[in-house]
């Protein structure tokens, strides 16, 4: 796996090109600066992963993300920051603009060497697969895999603003101390009748429709500090931070009014009449990793719930006004 190092201090460049050399399967390039990365990204477009430092003097790392993910022959890499920074607000905007996962300076060598070696079995897992990105008529981008397509497969959106992937999303709540995660909060939003859409639609049509969705949340959430990842079978998890407070009826109301000004086709201009709801929100205050992943599936089992009773809600209602007549 070729990874592209990016720092500005020469002895972190030393210290990880001693690492890969240790290592079987990896290729090392170095930069000190996001300038000098450019260039050498414009070299080779086989990088497969990055490792990418946050504070450099010219521009930051965080920008250089933005590029990364801009460039479509690196949309879909690692993207692994090293930082010496406490601060929270850089670690959620590395993570807002693309960062796959962090790392903590000084490094553990046995750390850092066994995240190299998961981000290289991901890589060859996704070549495997033949994944790649295919582009909606929105202008977003899906991944998309030569195996069968499931519903409940979860899947990457890219090109909208705070929406990361699972993976990403999960090393974010995992890896961040439990007292970072204090004020926080995550909610699911669900697609309702999700597997009835998903038997009617193309693969592509209905991997549009949720992008689409995906932004209708990411506007919604604009005014907040937060990320939102597609976990599958029609559903999303949202992570809200600094106590952030969440009215579950005004964002569902809110979303389905963005949904339906949207005006959505699918591919044979049939248009497409969705509706989503919000579940209750999990607090994350004081969970250590494991349990931060578990408020992320109670979040979506909640919205999954909701929609669940939504749909109940609706037949009652044709039920009683059949029986009324």
């Amino acid at each position: 796996m070729k990874i592209l190092a990016v720092d500005d201090d020469p002895f972190i460049l030393e210290v990880l090109t001693s690492l890969v050399e240790l290592m079987d399967g990896f290729d090392l390039l170095t930069a000190e600066g996001v300038s000098q990365a450019l260039e050498v990204m414009a070299d080779h477009g086989d990088i497969e992963c990055f490792l990418v430092d946050i504070q450099m003097p010219e521009r930051d790392g965080i920008s250089l993300v933005r590029d990364i993910r801009a460039d479509k022959r690196f949309e879909r890499a690692p993207v692994l920051m090293l930082t010496a920074m406490a601060d929270k607000v850089y670690i959620d905007r590395a993570f807002a603009a693309g960062a796959t996962d962090y790392i903590n300076k000084p490094f553990d060598i046995s750390e850092l060497s066994d995240q190299l070696e998961l981000e290289k079995r991901r890589v060859e897992e996704r070549r495997q697969q033949d994944e790649r990105l295919t582009q909606t008529a929105s202008g977003h981008s899906v991944s998309q895999s030569s195996a069968p397509f499931s519903l409940y497969q979860p899947f990457d959106v890219h090109d909208i603003d705070n929406v990361v992937t699972l993976t990403a999303l999960e090393n974010y709540v995992t890896r961040l101390s439990r007292s970072a995660l204090f004020g926080s909060s995550v909610f699911g939003v669900t697609l309702r009748r999700a597997p009835h859409l998903f038997d009617g639609l193309s693969e592509f049509d209905f991997k549009s429709l949720i992008a689409d969705i995906a932004e209708a949340i990411s506007d919604q959430l604009m005014s907040t500090q937060s990320l939102i990842t597609y976990v599958g079978g029609g559903s999303f998890v949202c992570v809200l931070e600094d106590g952030a407070c969440l009215d579950r009826e005004r964002m569902t109301d809110a979303l389905n009014l963005a949904i339906h000004r949207m005006d959505l086709h699918d591919s044979n201009g049939q248009p497409l009449h969705l509706r989503v709801c919000a579940g209750q929100p999990v607090r994350l205050f004081w969970r250590p990793g494991h349990q931060a992943i578990e408020c992320l599936s109670q979040a979506h089992a909640n919205a999954e719930s909701e929609a669940q009773r939504m749909e109940e809600n609706l037949d009652k209602f044709w039920t009683l006004g059949e029986s009324a007549t």
